[in-house]
């Protein structure tokens, strides 16, 4: 479903060397603000939740760094350049999803889990499967999100120090410096330097992106239309590969149907993304984990305030940075979708568009800064749900010292970067908007119901939530894997393979269902187990009130 860059590469763009040194200095700054974090870092509460001692607007800063993602920034302002108004579908989704996250989850979550997940659905039920199971969802969500980060990190690089596609070795090792970079923050830095990394990330790509579209509009009068036209006029077509047809653009770029209206299956195919994408983020554990940073659940409601409210502006700007970047770039949409990195790379060109090698490397740092930030908060995340679920409370039962907790999660945090660096590698020209989007698949099918009936129904049970939690995961990925994202198509992440079994290329729309259903099943069948009724109401009055929840930790 995505557009990959198959043509032969485009001159990068920029001066490598002002790139670099641009980045240098990001790299510099954040991991010196890391350092400084760390020396407070004294405690398992302080390594995996900062010690709660964020406010509210900090945190909601904090979440919209972790949410916007380089999905956010590079892919959805790429897919609006090439796919016009189904582009902007992925904008739409992502805010929405918010509501779900806001009105179901936030502030239960918060009340009655301490560092993870796992704390929630575990609450009431046998305590070791559950973790284990919520673990295991976990990092598997994590690892989706980490394929699309990492393959951003590749998109832009490639364009940035002029990189070819065809150059696997070049991109690769690029890749590996961003995983290098990802697990120096998270092992020195904990929740705490994390977290301000995310902050200052976030400040960056509200500042930047808010530039750009004040420019972008500056240019035509700040007036729409005329941006919308120039966009029309500059794009009658787009070729995506030397093999295929050119693809009529012109006013199908305003108009709904460019990329999902083409056959009945590309429809369901966005009925199922868009379900993953409004029902995902609820169920994104490293989103989810953000809401143990604050010491109350008064400052976990502000954070969502400040979070949605920051978040939909930026989702606003994405429209013009998209249409921006088919009506300025030389060459337009074509120029996009086969440069380095392909569509990812259309904010960056824009950038140089507007004002050449400066901004090029000031927007492209912050771009950079994004998928540092959040490749950092996805890996504390994965680590410190198999340290604190797996290992503390499955391998050790709950007898283990908290500072060996975090030597395992710090260990944790290096294995899941080297994965990371591996995949990254193989997925590195996919648009990341589209494999952001599976990550979201994984989370609503394999998270979500368990949360809800977890936190609504009461004779909901521990055999209810494995199958819930092991079906809604083993389907959706084993869909993922015989979908046309993996094979089948030019556009695959292995074009050359063919065994796309399923024709849609999320999975939504039969996975999240079915883990809704198995939750049902898994619970009647399970039904001989006794319902804690003691443990329900005690999490209903918990979740509702916070009252027992975790608080701040000072020193």
């Amino acid at each position: 479903m995505s557009v990959i860059a198959q043509a032969p590469a485009t001159p990068g763009v920029g001066s490598p060397l002002l790139n670099i040194s641009i980045f240098a200095l990001f790299v510099v700054v954040t991991l010196v603000v890391v350092f400084r974090a760390s020396r407070n870092n004294r405690t398992a509460s302080d390594y995996y939740a900062a010690g709660r001692s964020f406010t509210g607007p900090q945190n909601g800063i904090a979440i919209a760094g972790d949410y916007l993602s380089a999905a956010s920034f590079l892919g959805i302002a790429g897919a609006i350049a090439v796919n016009g108004y189904d582009g902007f579908l992925y904008s739409i989704g992502f805010l929405v999803a918010w509501l779900v996250a806001l009105l179901l989850v936030a502030e239960l979550m918060r009340n009655t889990g301490k560092y993870t997940m796992g704390d929630v659905v575990s609450f009431r039920m046998r305590q070791r499967p559950v973790r284990a199971a919520a673990a295991t969802s976990t990092l598997v969500v994590s690892f989706f999100y980490l394929l699309a980060q990492m393959a951003g990190a590749g998109a832009l690089i490639a364009l940035l120090l002029q990189i070819p596609n065809s150059n696997t070795v070049g991109q690769g090792v690029v890749i590996a410096i961003v995983g290098a970079l990802m697990i120096t923050y998270v092992l020195v830095g904990g929740m705490k330097g994390t977290t301000w990394v995310q902050i200052i990330k976030a400040t960056l790509l509200l500042i930047g992106a808010a530039i750009i579209t004040i420019w972008v509009l500056g240019k035509f009068g700040f007036n729409l239309s005329a941006l919308l036209g120039q966009a029309v006029d500059a794009n009658p077509q787009v070729q995506t590969s030397p093999t295929a047809a050119p693809k009529e653009l012109g006013e199908k770029l305003l108009i709904p149907g460019l990329q999902y209206g083409a056959t009945t299956t590309a429809k369901i195919d966005f009925l199922s993304l868009g379900l993953a994408l409004v029902l995902g983020t609820a169920g994104l554990p490293h989103i989810l984990m953000r809401f143990y940073t604050v010491p109350s659940a008064q400052e976990a409601r502000r954070s969502v305030v400040w979070a949605i409210w920051l978040i939909g502006i930026f989702y606003l700007f994405s429209l013009v940075l998209g249409y921006g970047a088919a009506a300025l770039v030389t060459g337009g949409a074509q120029r996009i979708a086969t440069a380095p990195g392909g569509t990812n790379s259309a904010a960056p060109l824009l950038a140089y568009e507007l004002g050449g090698e400066i901004l090029l490397g000031i927007i492209s740092a912050v771009a950079f800064a994004t998928i540092l930030a959040v490749v950092a908060g996805l890996t504390i995340t994965a680590s410190a749900s198999y340290a604190h679920d797996v290992y503390a409370n499955v391998i050790k039962k709950g007898q283990t010292s908290p500072d060996a907790e975090v030597r395992v999660a710090r260990i944790t945090a290096v294995i899941i970067g080297v994965i990371a660096i591996a995949a990254g590698i193989l997925a590195r020209n996919q648009n990341i908007a589209f494999l952001v989007a599976l990550a979201f698949a994984v989370a609503a099918s394999a998270n979500l119901p368990t949360i809800l009936y977890s936190l609504f129904w009461k004779r909901f049970n521990t055999m209810g939530a494995l199958w819930s939690i092991y079906g809604g995961l083993v389907s959706c990925v084993l869909l993922i894997i015989f979908s046309p994202a993996i094979s089948g198509k030019p556009t695959s992440m292995i074009p050359n393979a063919d065994f796309d079994l399923f024709p849609l290329a999320n999975p939504g729309l039969v996975s999240i269902p079915l883990s809704f259903v198995l939750g049902i099943v898994g619970t009647f069948v399970g039904g001989r187990q006794p319902v804690e009724e003691g443990k329900y109401a005690e999490m209903e009055v918990r979740s509702l009130t916070g009252a027992g929840s975790e608080k701040a930790v000072t020193h």
